[in-house]
């Protein structure tokens, strides 16, 4: 069997790992403003998005080994609150979408759905951060949030979950400042157990008009649904 590096149980760890932070329009942020501000600022403006991503997940090193990097592309949308899309193209075809109820991964190849209520399986995650509401207050019951120096022409902000127990151990996200608002550049994602989940997000689109029908999947007739 063609074994899936971007497999079911990798796809919903990611989930459980932790996302998100900002950019403003500069007119609008004063000079002083930190990566924590500009976070609340997108939160505000940003009720939908769209962009390419590129997604590079590396082991860590271990003496004697090389580390694995594997890379993996396709399309990003979300739309606040609690719906959101990941459209893997390369190397497989695989899809995690939230419809704001159910958490679905459908892969292709396998004709396998995987279906779990997204109560259970967001909380202090990435997925929280993109999925919530536009008040950064609520989410600081289940993240620390502290502004990082200006690095590559964007502004930083690390995300650390107040569970220290969980499967991520920080999420730090690069937002850029664009002509026609916020948008989301990077998101790197360090687990518990010393694996890098990079996010590189291109051609962000600020609050686009996204159909009801772009968060609402039926698994494909035949495929084999699991609900754990």
């Amino acid at each position: 069997m063609k074994s899936h590096f971007w497999s079911r149980r990798t796809a919903l760890a990611f989930l459980g790992k932790g996302l998100l932070t900002v950019a403003v329009l500069a007119l609008n942020v004063p000079v002083q403003a930190d990566g924590v501000d500009l976070l609340a600022q997108f939160m505000k403006q940003a009720r939908s998005g769209r962009a390419d991503f590129t997604q590079v997940v590396s082991s860590p090193s271990r003496a004697g080994q090389t580390p694995r990097a594997k890379t993996s592309s396709g399309r990003f949308e979300f739309q606040r609150p609690g719906k959101f899309r990941f459209d893997y193209r390369k190397p497989f075809v695989q899809t995690l979408l939230a419809d704001g109820q159910t958490l679905w991964l459908h892969d292709v190849d396998l004709n396998q759905v995987t279906a779990r209520a997204q109560s259970q399986v967001l909380g202090s995650t990435p997925a929280a951060l993109l999925t919530a509401a536009s008040d950064l207050q609520a989410l600081q019951a289940d993240f620390q949030f502290s502004p990082e120096p200006e690095q590559g022409g964007l502004q930083w902000v690390r995300a650390t979950p107040v569970q220290r127990d969980g499967p991520i151990r920080s999420v730090m996200v690069g937002l850029r400042v664009s002509a026609v608002g916020p948008e989301l550049a990077v998101l790197d994602v360090q687990d518990s157990l010393g694996q890098r989940s990079l996010l590189t997000f291109s051609a962000f689109e600020l609050n686009p008009n996204l159909p009801a029908s772009t968060f609402a999947f039926k698994p494909p007739a035949g495929a084999d649904v699991i609900k754990p």
